[in-house]
């Protein structure tokens, strides 16, 4: 298991919209995460939009990057949320900045 912490920026006219849309995810979208080792998975906004996001791979992150751009539902979830973030270089999924991990308390 590798533990992920990663950032994105959500638009600031754009947050009551993205809160909105996590209120209704997909029950596909939520399979495939299971599916493709996506565990423990919260995500954090702050007010000027920046998101932080944390889930604990079952393998890797990459490994579990692999798996989800396989699923139709994550392609699709990722076209309709898109438009919701800043400084985007391709899908929200491939955007996201890795945290290095430097500690954890068991």
């Amino acid at each position: 298991m590798e533990r992920i912490g990663f950032l994105l920026k959500v638009r600031q006219d754009m947050m009551d919209e993205y809160k909105e849309r996590h209120k209704r995810v997909w029950p596909r979208l939520l399979e495939a995460l299971s599916r493709h080792g996506w565990h423990n998975f919260s995500l954090f906004l702050r007010e000027d939009g920046l998101l932080f996001g944390y889930f604990e791979a079952e393998e890797s992150f990459a490994k579990s990057l692999e798996g989800m751009a396989t699923e139709p539902a994550n392609l699709e979830w990722q076209e309709y949320m898109g438009q919701l973030f800043e400084d985007l270089g391709g899908r929200p999924d491939e955007s996201m900045v890795k945290l290095e991990h430097v500690f954890f308390l068991e």
